[in-house]
């Protein structure tokens, strides 16, 4: 009913509608407002990459998005307000329509929503429906036995639909004996029913009355999709639950989208109606033997892990192959003719993966746990939510410590590590790279201890512990190339050219990144080429070669393009402002820090937006524009104050100190002052070089 009436208003607004079924009351877990935002912003057109994995930071997108469109947008079977909030466009031009069987009371009080409760149809409206439905099909039913059939029915449009499909599919069959069908369903609920919810009771029966009408194969297929793990499927997962051809399985999925049972949402694929899926696994558990079930559940997780795995082979294709060739029971996972084909399938099943990991969990399925767990994080789209994968890492690692498989472990602990990075969680990823060490160190996993210690590295590098990060990195480059791992000795040459720079020694730092360059080139790695170009030209405008850093830039953000990377392209974009800024090329540098910014704030990426605002700061200050100069310096520390970030705190604060330092010197030597302290225990160089240029401006009179 939402959504044909939201059709009716399609001409108010002209920039679109968005769908979503929130799936608040599915017997799974609903829909997060993530993954609804996710799915939003893509249908607007934003990169998938692009969108951030903070969920505020993605609703802020979406408002944004929304600031300048009239758009209609239909939130279905939505369980809490909770659930609707973060749904909700910031613009008075849009119009949100939220359905529910709960009454969301928040929404009414807290955002001024409009409540309409909707009862069951009229008889009259309800016997429309019924001849609508077959029409064509059967001789004219008489009106009163109509209204008998709508009353069992409870005149709900679900379980309407259903029945007149029966009646259409059995055209000679006299309407009193439908009736009296239906009654003998009806008297079997009353038996096994607590009687507490007439309307849900009567859809029951209208359900088992058309599932009984199911050919056997049909009615075996409808039970065991009662068993996926998610509300929506492909047929080929389908064809895994039943152990039948492809083909076979298409016929008997047609035939339960004739009855209603399930709908077809796309070219091979199928989705339930909440209250159907849960009919059909409680199907499943009265009709199935435990050892089907089992059976039938591990085939179709087995499909999945090995389908991942074949997507992994274009989206992490470094990464170490899991499982086996093939699925144990001698199923038929799907291959992927390229990148676009591996990612559309990793984009439309991670909810699916997610839910299939807590379904191996529940069966007790340890070793496909953690398999599930791991696959699906080496074949994850960049779409995805980073933080959802934090609960199935722990899950798959519980799972491998059950099995006390300490080279899974160490793996789990591994995928968790990077997530908490992923997050800006620095802190609580040190202990699962430390645990991982150990691990691989205890096993003899040489391979596995030089990913650990270039990953502690890279912890150690983003909390600015130096020296720590740079002895990783070494101790990693050197069993990188013991191991003849070319690819990965690079990258770890990289992130040490990173660290001797952050600590201000420049010497080491060219003669790496120049190093590193050299390799990724000769491996035609072209992301790790602009990486070390990006650092490059960091590294020539401190040693004064304006020129040659602004050439390397350019060259890294050519390859940002060509990549299609927007994150590469915002992070190197501030790479080409500061030799911009160099050079005095002040409005070019400004347009360079705003295109990082703006891009930034897409991703989601607070931290580099900030440091974005802080170019544009210093280049405000460059061109004698101290106010405006200040409040970027201001936005900048602000945000690094926000993010437990206290070196890019210090760099801003000073930056708005010397931008106030004409106009309010007791405001700037208070800002000097700030900074001086968050810097004290950095023990670098560069920390030091800062330390004793704000100690003489604090000892100046002001």
């Amino acid at each position: 009913l939402a959504v044909h009436w939201a059709y009716q208003l399609q001409e108010r607004f002209p920039d679109g509608q968005l769908y979503i079924n929130l799936r608040g009351y599915d017997p799974g877990a609903p829909v997060g407002a993530h993954e609804a935002l996710r799915r939003f912003l893509t249908a607007l057109g934003v990169d998938p990459q692009s969108i951030p994995q903070d969920p505020d930071a993605a609703a802020a997108m979406y408002r944004s998005v929304l600031a300048d469109r009239r758009v209609l947008v239909v939130l279905d079977n939505a369980a809490t307000a909770t659930q609707v909030r973060p749904l909700l466009p910031g613009s008075s031009d849009c119009l949100v329509i939220v359905t529910s069987r709960s009454r969301l009371s928040g929404l009414a009080v807290r955002d001024s929503a409009r409540r309409l409760t909707l009862g069951t149809l009229p008889t009259d409206e309800a016997v429309a429906l019924l001849r609508a439905v077959t029409a064509g099909y059967r001789p004219e039913d008489d009106a009163r036995k109509l209204a008998e059939l709508a009353g069992l029915c409870a005149r709900l449009p679900l379980a309407l639909r259903i029945a007149a499909e029966r009646a259409a599919g059995n055209p000679h069959l006299r309407i009193d004996d439908l009736i009296t069908d239906l009654r003998d369903e009806s008297a079997i609920w009353d038996a096994l029913s607590t009687g507490d919810d007439e309307d849900a009771d009567a859809v029951r029966t209208v359900f088992a009355w058309s599932y009984r009408s199911l050919p056997e194969p049909a009615a075996r297929v409808f039970r065991l999709l009662g068993l996926h793990p998610g509300p929506e499927f492909g047929v080929h997962a389908a064809a895994a639950l039943g152990a039948l051809p492809t083909a076979r399985t298409r016929q008997l999925l047609d035939s339960l989208v004739g009855a209603h049972l399930i709908e077809q949402s796309g070219p091979d694929r199928y989705e339930f109606h909440d209250l159907l899926r849960a009919y059909a696994t409680d199907q499943a558990h009265r009709e199935e033997p435990p050892e089907e079930r089992a059976a039938a559940l591990r085939r179709v997780l087995d499909w999945y892990l090995h389908t991942a795995d074949a997507a992994q082979d274009w989206i992490s294709p470094a990464e170490e192959h899991l499982v086996s060739a093939s699925p144990e029971d001698g199923g038929h996972p799907l291959t992927f003719p390229d990148f676009d084909a591996a990612v559309d399938w990793a984009e439309t099943e991670h909810a699916t993966m997610l839910r299939s990991v807590r379904a191996a969990e529940a069966a007790g399925l340890d070793r496909l746990t953690w398999q599930l767990a791991a696959v699906m994080w080496n074949a994850r789209p960049s779409s995805a939510s980073v933080t959802d994968s934090l609960d199935v890492d722990r899950v798959g690692l519980d799972a491998a410590v059950r099995l006390g498989d300490r080279a899974a472990e160490a793996l789990l602990l591994t995928n968790l590590g990077v997530d908490f990075n992923q997050v800006n969680r620095y802190s609580e990823s040190l202990e699962p790279h430390r645990s991982a060490l150990a691990i691989r160190r205890d096993i003899g996993d040489r391979g596995g201890e030089a990913d650990s210690l270039n990953l502690l590295g890279l912890t150690h590098l983003w909390t600015r512990n130096l020296d720590a990060a740079a002895q990783h990195f070494e101790a990693a480059i050197a069993l990188f190339q013991e191991l003849g791992s070319a690819h990965w000795a690079a990258n770890s040459r990289s992130n040490l050219a990173s660290a001797h720079y952050r600590a201000g020694r420049l010497t080491e730092a060219e003669t790496v990144v120049r190093e590193a360059l050299a390799a990724h080139r000769s491996l035609d790695n072209r992301r790790g080429e602009g990486n070390a170009l990006r650092l490059l030209s960091d590294v020539q405008c401190e040693q004064g070669d304006i020129e040659g850093a602004l050439h390397t830039a350019h060259a890294a953000l050519d390859i940002a393009l060509d990549l299609r990377n927007q994150r590469l392209e915002g992070f190197w974009l501030s790479t080409l402002g500061n030799a911009q800024h160099a050079k005095g090329d002040f409005a070019d540098a400004l347009e360079s820090f705003q295109r990082s910014a703006v891009l930034h704030r897409r991703l989601g990426d607070r931290s580099r937006e900030a440091s974005a605002w802080q170019g544009a700061g210093e280049t405000y200050r460059s061109l004698g524009r101290p106010d405006e100069a200040a409040d970027f310096h201001r936005r900048a520390a602000a945000t690094h104050r926000e993010l437990h970030d206290p070196w890019n705190e210090a760099l801003a604060l000073d930056g708005l100190a010397a931008a106030l330092l004409s106009e309010d010197p007791a405001a700037a030597q208070r800002h000097w002052a700030a900074a001086l302290d968050l810097i004290a225990e950095y023990n670098d160089a560069r920390a030091a070089q800062m330390r004793e240029r704000i100690g003489r401006r604090l000892a100046e009179p002001t």
